[in-house]
């Protein structure tokens, strides 16, 4: 009895260890039997998660933006109240009868004037009719010149955003590239009004903005650059009655010179919205009309 029992708990190891080798052959031949698909299922799995972290980091860049704008908005709020408080009790301290009383009072000397000032002048050309000859009619008033129209605003559709390579998009929005529309329109404005103003007009802090200086070297020599004369330059170049600006302009509020700047340019320049040319150290970006 002891022969058969050990015999038969020998036959029940040796057929475990048999099940347990079978099982193991099947796991590896089920690992590698789609070796290429199971790596491409994790590569899109990867690119999602991916993808995801950053639409995470895009919305707690736009809530810190938000909670760093609440405290501003707090002081715009309490200004505004006890503006609205001052204002109320100003209005409280008026007595009621008292507009009633200056409107009167400015209606009768209205009247008083209106019926004093034709007496006035008739004895006044009477008496200058009888002293002096009667003088030459004064020349006509000079005409005046009708101002520069306003850059256009050629904002882009969304049918011109969708037509545009998913390389080339990126992740660019309608939004995005119009506001930076906006913003070489602002920068074109403030280059012709600075290029049109003759100098004895201009705002004392505007020429200053004119002249920059640029160290250069070690000696530390200082250039001084009349950038309002370059400017005007480039103007009577090959720019002539177009809008321009500079790409040393591009500094906001929407478009930077940053990746995101450079992509939109690129689109913008791809859809005919802009064009550039090179002018000496400059290079000048110019608007121009959608074919």
């Amino acid at each position: 009895m002891d022969m058969k029992g050990s015999g038969s708990s020998l036959d029940s190891i040796i057929s475990s260890f048999n099940a347990r080798i079978t099982e193991l052959q099947e796991l590896v031949i089920g690992r590698n039997m789609y070796p290429a698909s199971s790596i491409t299922d994790l590569s899109a799995v990867d690119a999602s998660l991916k993808a995801m972290e950053l639409q995470v980091q895009a919305i707690k860049d736009r809530l810190r933006e938000e909670i760093e704008a609440i405290p501003k908005a707090k002081k715009l709020i309490d200004a505004s109240l006890r503006q609205q408080k001052k204002l109320q009790s100003i209005y409280s301290h008026v007595p009621s009868n008292l507009l009633d009383r200056l409107a009167a009072s400015n209606l009768g000397s209205s009247r008083r004037l209106m019926s004093e000032t034709p007496k006035q002048c008739t004895n006044f050309d009477n008496e200058k009719l009888e002293e002096e000859p009667a003088p030459p009619p004064p020349p006509p008033p000079p005409k005046e010149k009708k101002g520069r129209a306003p850059p256009p605003l050629w904002f882009i559709t969304v049918d011109e955003l969708d037509s545009l390579s998913s390389y080339m998009r990126g992740r660019l929005t309608l939004e995005k590239v119009n506001a930076a529309i906006s913003d070489m329109a602002m920068y074109a404005e403030a280059n012709a009004h600075l290029i049109a103003a003759p100098k004895k007009k201009l705002a004392e802090n505007i020429w200053e903005k004119a002249l920059i200086l640029v160290i250069l070297g070690s000696n530390h020599t200082i250039l001084v650059t009349n950038h309002l004369r370059e400017l005007r330059d480039i103007a009577m170049t090959g720019v002539k009655g177009k809008y321009f600006f500079l790409e040393t302009d591009i500094k906001g509020p929407s478009l930077k010179l940053d990746n995101t700047g450079k992509a939109i340019l690129t689109v913008l320049r791809h859809l005919g919205r802009i064009s550039e040319i090179r002018i000496g150290h400059h290079r000048v970006i110019i608007l121009s009309k959608p074919q």
